[in-house]
């Protein structure tokens, strides 16, 4: 089998290559800033490279060879593929598969821009794992939906301009058949947010408390009782934007080049026999991981199906990703166990806080343990779990 590119593809590469080398400078991290660096990649369509430029994207025609190559490059380079985030990695691609052409006008365009951050109004107190059984209520009072009710675990809420959001609207229809989706102004009166401090010390997460908050009743998404199938629609692409192997290529680089930095002894990490032997086995996974993906590119390519391929992603991504920020601390010996402002760390601490972020995105999007059933029930057809008795 011959797995090589093109000539086509290898003149594609040098491109991708030489824009990088060229700009590096302006990448953030490198003397450049996120929102500068994001106009620059889609102009020259390393980002948002096949949404149609009336909608703020490059326009460009679909081609998964050279998507796959831009991600490589990206992640060899060690620079920023631009941005992401809920809005930019979940609701645009959503929006752009069933949401209204004001819709897709209004919205998609400042949010590739990063002018429009989002957040997600998913879980609630009594609806985490079993998110259907959401009891936020949205009432229909003329041309506006009233909401009432709670979330929690509102990632970047003190930050988001607008929210996508989930809300009961037919009491009545079963739970899967009565809720809607909803997009609104975080600066709607009645909003609340009181921050929660999550283990890295920061308040990545929010509850947010709604109070007669008054919605345009256009701002829905999709038809009003179906918001369960715009959801999963959500869901599909926030679970693959949590472990994409090309960004966990770029931390493997990233820990290569701490290993050969880094001193045990007097010599370098990289040349220690048994951290030689931990970095081949995480090397391996990671190389584990980008094959499966290669497995649903070839699937796309092919216009197959490979759910199987697609649904160990987030399972194994979040749980890898944790791992090898962990034998980072590791590597890092004493300077490992520092945490918050001090000029010792390496990295900026990155290595420290994404360990103890990806323990809790082990949890969130679905935890492991939802993630194998899935797998088993839905991938493998394997015998569903009993559910318990009721009292």
């Amino acid at each position: 089998m011959d797995l090589s590119y093109s000539p086509e593809y290898e003149a594609f590469r040098a491109e991708v290559r030489g824009f990088l080398e060229a700009n590096r400078s302006q990448a953030p991290g490198h003397g450049g800033n996120g929102l500068t660096w994001q106009k620059l990649l889609i102009g020259n369509g390393y980002a948002a490279r096949t949404i149609p430029q009336e909608y703020g994207g490059f326009g460009g025609e679909p081609d998964i060879l050279k998507s796959r190559i831009i991600a490589e490059e990206f992640a060899r380079a060690q620079l920023s593929p631009g941005l992401g985030g809920q809005g930019i990695s979940m609701l645009v691609p959503t929006l752009l598969e069933v949401g209204s052409e004001d819709q897709k006008r209004q919205f998609i365009g400042p949010t590739l821009r990063g002018e429009m951050l989002w957040c997600q109004g998913y879980s609630e107190p009594n609806a985490g794992s079993d998110l259907a059984a959401l009891a936020t209520k949205g009432v229909l009072e003329g041309d506006h939906w009233v909401i009432n009710g709670q979330k929690i675990w509102t990632s970047t809420a003190h930050l988001a301009h607008w929210i996508f959001c989930l809300v009961r609207t037919e009491p009545d229809a079963p739970k899967h058949e009565g809720i809607s989706f909803l997009l609104f102004d975080m600066k709607t009166p009645g909003i609340e947010i009181r921050p929660l401090v999550d283990m890295t010390g920061a308040a990545n997460f929010n509850e947010v408390f709604f109070t007669d908050v008054r919605v345009p009743a256009h701002q829905i998404v999709g038809r009003r009782g179906e918001g369960w199938k715009v959801a999963n629609a959500i869901l599909r692409h926030e679970r693959g934007s949590l472990a994409d192997p090309n960004v966990m290529q770029s931390r493997l680089n990233a820990l290569i080049d701490l290993m050969k930095a880094e001193t045990l002894d007097g010599s370098r990490v990289i040349d220690n026999p048994v951290y030689r032997d931990r970095l081949m086995t995480i090397q391996g996974r990671v190389q584990a991981l980008r094959c499966n993906d290669l497995r649903l590119l070839s699937a796309a390519v092919n216009r197959q199906s490979a759910p199987l391929a697609g649904m160990v992603v987030k399972l194994q991504g979040t749980e890898l990703r944790h791992e090898l920020e962990g034998f980072a601390i590791d590597v890092l010996g004493e300077l490992g166990l520092l945490y918050g402002d001090t000029p010792r760390l390496r990295g900026g601490g990155s290595w420290q806080r994404d360990y103890m972020y990806f323990l809790g995105l082990i949890i969130g999007g679905g935890t492991s343990q939802i993630q194998k059933n899935i797998i088993a029930e839905r991938g493998l057809d394997m015998p569903r779990e009993p559910k318990p008795a009721k009292a």
